[in-house]
């Protein structure tokens, strides 16, 4: 027989409590349960003692017997200090969605546009700045000529 540690969710709708149980792994979520070894608040504030209530010698004794806890059992366990904390891979979270993406996309090609841009623009920018100052000697060469 396939054991479980697991939630058994309970409350009315829109106000879940959770029951942890030891359960064979074919019978239903909220269904039949060998033993409850505990509670599970997620309404109450994350500090709060009463959140997550385990009877740890029950527990510990199911872990022996072979049971798997589920994965949100096992976080309660590592934060009780019960379990080791297991190095989780979830490589798809650090990855921005397709729109960012495609908006990262937009951004370096404008960005490679823009560099591409003025090393063509250079060679003429300098061609306006020497008008510039052959415009600045005009009215100096024009007051010249007044005088």
């Amino acid at each position: 027989m396939a054991m479980k540690i697991r939630l058994a969710r309970g409350g009315s709708k829109k106000r879940p409590f959770y029951r942890i149980v030891a359960a064979d792994s074919r019978m239903p979520r909220d269904g039949r349960f060998i033993e409850k070894l505990g509670t599970y608040n997620p309404l109450l504030p994350k500090d709060s003692e009463d959140r997550v209530q385990m009877n740890m010698e029950r527990v510990k004794y199911w872990l022996d017997q072979g049971a798997q806890p589920t994965d949100r059992i096992s976080r309660f366990l590592e934060a009780a200090g019960v379990a080791e904390k297991k190095e989780r891979n979830n490589p798809k979270k650090a990855e921005p969605g397709k729109k960012a993406q495609e908006r990262a996309e937009e951004k370096a090609n404008k960005a490679a546009e823009a560099e591409a841009a003025p090393a063509e623009e250079e060679a003429p920018a300098e061609e306006p700045v020497a008008e510039e100052a052959a415009a600045e000697e005009t009215p100096a060469a024009e007051e010249e000529k007044a005088e």
